[in-house]
């Protein structure tokens, strides 16, 4: 069997020219404040709260104490934590300002090298490097960029190369490539949940291609083998967040136009401001369609160069394009989970891939290689540029949630988070559209007072506050006659009551889902403490176990995570 190693040891030329386009993505924010998508609030909100819980001493959170005008949701149960924690960890070393574009351009040169080591192993020096230059700068990472940002989909993005890269090896290696599949593939998981539903129906695509052209079982139970100890791996988020999503309204997920139905390629709407972004995005995924499609086509009379790789693309491009068409309603009902993707355009992530690859193998066989690299990034310049000048630039929004959660003012919160029986626009002080009334912080306990709303502490009550974090809360009441008392926190199962150290039963207020602690006549100290559950504390010891039997199942084949010299061919 013949043999084809990495055509470059050195990502070094690939880091460098992503480095620098990556600063160029970043530069515009220099000048014109911050690029604020649609998610931009978001994603700094949550990295502010974790931030401020890091330095209360939690440091895994799971209560995001500010959200909802601070009463609080379950936001870091159901969110992926490593694009929240990265966030949180630069804005503990770095200003707030420049923290968006910081891990903006990290997680480009993150993308740039996960291609790099992807192409590496068929293509030459220059064009790997140049792969790695495309796949880092696409268009739907300007569109995330600049229109969306959306920190977790474009760190999960980034890593999706290294996915199908260890996709690849498995199915080629074996046994012994399993760890570089199954860390990735975790790694995707914990960065964005819709991303890693597509990177699963991914890998299935080139398992299936993989096992059509070579008929060896043995690659695909390894691949299933390393895909089960990735789910192991990121087991600690997945099943809490899987299991806790009947505490949660998680079914707004799917509302009106976030439905898959209403997001396909060049959708009708009445809603103007939807239908104008759906045109951008449309617009930019037919360009990448046709791109690839063109490069596949030169590419495809050196296959044989490129083994088995040039079938798995084609067949990702290829659904990846069908499944953005509604003609793949069908497939958007029917296959498992595949609806909490939302955006049938998301699958412009795992096409951009192809497109890179397809792309740069391409201009290998031109005459004026130059002049095809040329052209191909002054294209991408003034998509960047088109896009840029486009978006909404703001340079307040950063200062408005810091300015929100150090005055206890909090920010907006999310519907799908929202626990069963809330409801987050019937809050004290805030208003039908979810937005606070009067801009300053809700009591943190009040006496309650039915549909009227929460009073102040009125005369005669004495409270004292011993501790108020985002998962405890302890207090003193005094009473001169019973009562029932209004934290301000969103009832949720996994809060624990105590009063006078004998547990009790909170309820939730019926109009808002608000806290409510019944107190008798006297003084009475009650602690309220987000507590574990069963599902937090099985999904820990299976990531942990999975992560042991990683570690040794490394040891005991003697390769751990460094690549193999030589990379088999599967015949074509």
């Amino acid at each position: 069997m013949q043999s084809l190693g990495p055509r470059d040891a050195s990502p070094r030329l690939a880091l460098l020219l992503t480095a620098i386009a990556a600063t160029a993505v970043i530069a515009p924010m220099l000048f014109l404040g911050q690029a604020s998508g649609h998610d931009f609030q978001f994603h700094l909100a949550s990295w502010l709260d974790a931030a401020g819980q890091w330095r209360e001493g939690i440091l895994f959170p799971r209560w995001a104490e500010w959200a909802n005008w601070g009463f609080g949701e379950p936001r870091f149960i159901f969110y992926p934590p490593a694009s929240w924690m990265i966030g949180a960890g630069l804005g503990s070393i770095l200003p707030w300002r420049i923290v968006p574009g910081a891990f903006i351009w990290l997680a480009l040169v993150l993308a740039g090298y996960s291609m790099w080591r992807f192409a590496s192993q068929y293509l030459p020096r220059g064009q790997a490097a140049g792969a790695a230059v495309l796949y880092a700068v696409n268009p739907y990472h300007l569109v995330i960029v600049y229109y969306r940002s959306d920190f977790a989909e474009l760190l999960a993005s980034a890593i999706f190369p290294l996915v199908m890269w260890g996709a690849v090896r498995v199915l080629r290696d074996g046994w012994r490539s399993l760890p570089k599949l199954a860390i990735p593939f975790a790694a995707i998981w914990l960065s964005n949940a819709p991303a890693g539903v597509l990177a699963t129906y991914s890998v299935a695509s080139v398992v299936f291609v993989s096992f059509i052209l070579d008929r060896n079982a043995r690659a695909v139970i390894a691949a299933g083998s390393a895909m089960a100890a990735g789910f192991g791996l990121a087991a600690f988020y997945i099943l809490p967040a899987a299991w806790e999503q009947r505490w949660v309204q998680i079914d707004q997920i799917l509302t009106d136009l976030l439905r898959p139905d209403r997001n396909f390629l060049f959708t009708h709407s009445d809603n103007p401001e939807f239908l104008l972004f759906n045109l951008k995005v449309s617009a930019v995924a037919l360009g990448v369609i046709l791109a690839a499609s063109v490069s596949a086509v030169f590419v495809a009379r050196r296959r044989k160069e490129f083994s088995g790789v040039w079938w798995m693309l084609l067949t990702l491009g290829s659904a990846a394009t069908f499944l953005m068409l509604p003609a793949s309603i069908l497939a958007w009902r029917w296959l498992p989970k595949l609806q909490f993707v939302q955006f049938p355009w998301r699958w412009l992530g795992p096409l951009d891939f192809v497109f890179a690859f397809f792309l740069a193998a391409a201009f290998g066989n031109a005459k004026r290689q130059s002049l095809c690299w040329t052209t191909a990034f002054i294209l991408l310049f003034g998509v960047g540029t088109a896009i840029g000048s486009d978006a909404w630039w703001d340079s307040e929004d950063i200062r408005v949630l810091m300015t929100g959660i150090a005055t206890g003012h909090g920010y907006e919160g999310t519907d799908e988070y929202q626990p069963v029986g809330s409801s987050r626009y019937d809050l004290p002080g805030v208003d039908s559209d979810g937005d606070s009334l009067s801009g300053k912080a809700a009591p943190r306990i009040a006496e309650y007072s039915g549909s009227d709303g929460n009073e102040n502490v009125g005369t005669g009550l004495k409270l004292n506050v011993e501790r108020w974090t985002a998962d405890s809360r302890i207090f003193s009441w005094a009473s001169p006659a019973p009562t029932v008392i209004a934290v301000r926190a969103l009832g949720y199962p996994a809060w624990r009551v105590e009063m006078d150290g004998s547990k009790l039963r909170a309820e939730s207020a019926p109009e808002t889902g608000q806290m409510l602690v019944p107190v008798s006549v006297g003084t009475h100290r009650v602690v309220v403490q987000f507590g574990p559950t069963w599902d937090r504390t099985a999904g820990a010891f299976i990531s942990l176990a999975s992560l042991l039997a990683l570690i040794a199942f490394a040891f005991a084949t003697k390769r751990g995570f460094s690549a193999s010299k030589e990379l088999p061919v599967i015949p074509d």
